[in-house]
């Protein structure tokens, strides 16, 4: 088993994994994990055995530290899925920003699809923002969906950006995914979005798999977002 140079041997932790397969066994169409350079979501070591492990897809997401993006190359995992990273942050509260430091991000995106792997950006639903992603050739966006997480009881006005959002994405070539703060609550608008083929739901699952286990958590997920497609 591959690991970084520099990085303490550890043995793996067979539970990660075998969540994975049973979140997959239950209906999951991929797993996606987070390693951030201060390592605050998953170690190398589990990284490492899910990206090898999932029956389904890996989808990868990380900043683009050169360290990390070197471990997703090595890794090759299905999918990478690029977000902003600040240290202050529990979790990641927003879309990349495109404004700036696009070289930088573009050499990243460079050495991703080099290496074989499906390259998606995290971003907010804006539309300078999804033409500057189309720009930068990737294949796929990631919608943030945090202003609806928060909003959907006030109005339609988030679920309306989104459902434009995803719109224009389409139009100018891109698969479009969506994610962050999604809840078994709240996910059926999102998801009855026809132009949306992905969403990643991390949180609200495993805090229900803490009273009823991953299986049961993913297959109530599973059916409300069939059910929305529908």
């Amino acid at each position: 088993m591959w690991r970084p140079s520099g990085r303490r041997a550890r043995r793996t932790n067979p539970i990660p994994l075998l969540a994975a397969r049973e979140a997959e066994a239950h209906g999951a169409d991929g797993i996606t994990i987070h390693l951030r350079e201060d390592r605050r979501h998953i170690h190398d070591h589990d990284a490492v055995a899910i990206a090898a492990g999932v029956r389904t897809v890996c989808n990868l997401e990380l900043g683009i530290s050169d360290e990390i993006v070197a471990i997703a190359c090595r890794l090759q995992p299905y999918q990478v899925t690029l977000v902003p990273e600040r240290r202050e942050e529990i979790t990641t509260e927003g879309g990349l920003d495109l404004s700036h430091d696009t070289p930088r991000l573009a050499r990243a995106i460079a050495r991703l699809r080099a290496a074989g792997c499906h390259v998606s950006l995290f971003i907010d639903p804006d539309p300078a923002v999804i033409a500057a992603a189309a720009d930068l050739g990737v294949p796929a966006i990631e919608l943030h969906t945090g202003r609806y997480s928060q909003s959907w009881q006030d109005g339609p006005a988030a679920l309306v950006q989104l459902r434009e959002a995803a719109s224009q994405a389409v139009q100018l070539g891109l698969a479009v995914h969506a994610g962050h703060g999604l809840t078994y609550r709240n996910v059926q608008p999102v998801a009855g979005i026809p132009e949306i083929e992905e969403l990643n739901i991390g949180h609200s699952i495993i805090s229900r798999a803490v009273f009823t286990g991953i299986g049961p958590a993913v297959s109530e997920m599973k059916r409300l977002l069939t059910e929305a497609r529908r």
